[in-house]
């Protein structure tokens, strides 16, 4: 960062730490004793695909990268913006194994060069009552934030707000509250 980039207060945006997403573990052990929300053991990575037969190859070793143990695990699917989401499923007691499959397709997009198109990772939550959570990581933040859907495309702003309260200490969260992007019907939600 340069002087005039101080000067006119400009900051560089934080470059992605993936490793931080294998603190979810430790947060859905702190979000579960807070708020009795439990793991679903659903995880899905949010990417723009591009075109070009290496991105294809990338794509199909991430996937038979996640369906080598025992039967398919993965589905893909495109929403409405073009964005593919990668579906991870596990046992909702096998967490780190769903951390570690999510980390596996960041990474393995980000060293092949695709690190740019990367958008999101989340994984999913149900309270005691039966409503949704996720947990969300920014890739080109390197931050997470929570997301409570309700009907009609509604949000539990309440609810978003406990869990950062809650798990704040575990997980690195993105301060401005703007950028916590609804990601409504995202696979693994």
């Amino acid at each position: 960062m340069g002087f005039l980039d101080t000067l006119l207060g400009r900051s560089k945006p934080a470059k992605p730490d993936l490793d931080q997403i294998f603190g979810l573990s430790t947060a859905a052990v702190t979000l579960e004793a807070a708020t009795g929300f439990t793991p679903t053991g659903l995880g899905s990575v949010s990417f723009r695909a591009a075109e070009g037969a290496a991105f294809a190859r990338l794509q199909a070793e991430v996937q038979e990268l996640l369906d080598a143990d025992e039967g398919p695990k993965v589905e893909i699917s495109t929403d409405s913006y073009g964005y593919t989401w990668l579906l991870a499923t596990h046992p909702p007691q096998e967490m780190p194994e769903l951390v570690t499959d999510l980390h596996a397709v960041n990474a393995t997009l980000e060293s092949g060069g695709f690190g740019p198109h990367l958008l999101c990772s989340l994984v999913g939550f149900k309270g005691p009552d039966g409503r949704s959570l996720a947990l969300v990581y920014l890739y080109k933040r390197g931050t997470f934030y929570p997301f409570a859907p309700l009907p009609g495309n509604k949000r539990d702003n309440a609810l978003e707000l406990q869990v950062r309260g809650a798990i704040g200490a575990d997980l690195p969260f993105e301060d401005d509250l703007g950028r916590w992007f609804p990601v409504w019907g995202a696979p693994g939600l």
